[in-house]
């Protein structure tokens, strides 16, 4: 499910709730909207909005959380990719197919994660990245170092082109979401509940509607940036290409 659906579904429970405490307030007798009925209920909304507010910071902080760590594994890929190419560039000539091979890595990577015309959706596996990063280390084994700086270079090089694939594991094989479910079945709940607090007691008028209407709105459209920010490679806020297409202009020379 899409975050941006979620985002409906939650502002339809929030949005909902209100409107089904003002269809209460309406119609239950005037004993059970008594002040002391009030001070009860502001009580224990109190108590859930206490709860509400812990949930959404925990499901911000993972979100951040993810966002981050998403954007500092891409900066270590681009530059240990880019530490490859030079460390191939001086072992010698030999090593010219090797970085065809990395550039062309790196130019699936890009065209497959940020398509420049918007027309593909974005793939967070590049197909047949993973074999050119394994040709590449066969292309290193292959070689026949004949000085001690060339077999220093060569085991520089298997060790730098392992990292990239290893990282590259970490970044685009842990892709699913790090917000748990029931956690954000409980927010909205909650805050349902809330916004029905607050129709039970408010005057029905257009005023008070468009209000709790908007309220809801907002609440929704933060739980839909927190699940768009928890999938830094999909959707609207991707962590940026800047690194790797860094990395992609400075590749050869």
């Amino acid at each position: 499910m899409s975050a941006l659906t979620t985002g409906w579904i939650a502002f339809a429970c929030i949005f909902g709730g209100s409107l089904v405490g003002m269809t209460l307030g309406a119609v239950l007798p005037e004993r059970h909207l008594s002040q002391e009925s009030k001070d009860v209920v502001k009580l224990g909304m109190g108590l859930l909005a206490t709860m509400a507010a812990l949930v959404l910071s925990l499901l911000l902080a993972s979100a951040k959380s993810t966002y981050d760590t998403k954007n500092k594994e891409l900066e270590e890929i681009a530059a240990n990719t880019l530490l490859l190419d030079r460390v191939l560039a001086h072992y010698g000539p030999e090593t010219q197919d090797a970085r065809a091979l990395v550039r062309k890595a790196v130019e699936k990577a890009l065209h497959a994660t940020w398509p420049e015309d918007g027309a593909e959706p974005p793939r967070l596996d590049a197909p047949g990245t993973i074999p050119v990063i394994e040709v590449v280390q066969d292309e290193i084994r292959a070689l026949v170092p004949r000085t001690d700086a060339q077999r220093w270079l060569q085991s520089r090089a298997l060790q730098v082109s392992g990292d990239v694939a290893q990282m590259r594991w970490l970044v685009f094989g842990s892709t699913g979401s790090s917000i748990p479910g029931p956690f954000l079945v409980a927010l909205v709940f909650w805050v349902a509940a809330i916004f029905g607090s607050f129709g039970l007691f408010a005057p029905r008028n257009a005023t008070v509607v468009g209000v709790l209407l908007v309220c809801a709105l907002s609440v929704a459209m933060s739980l839909v940036l927190i699940l768009e920010m928890d999938q830094p490679l999909a959707g609207w806020l991707k962590v940026s290409s800047g690194p790797l297409r860094y990395t992609l202009a400075h590749l050869g020379q």
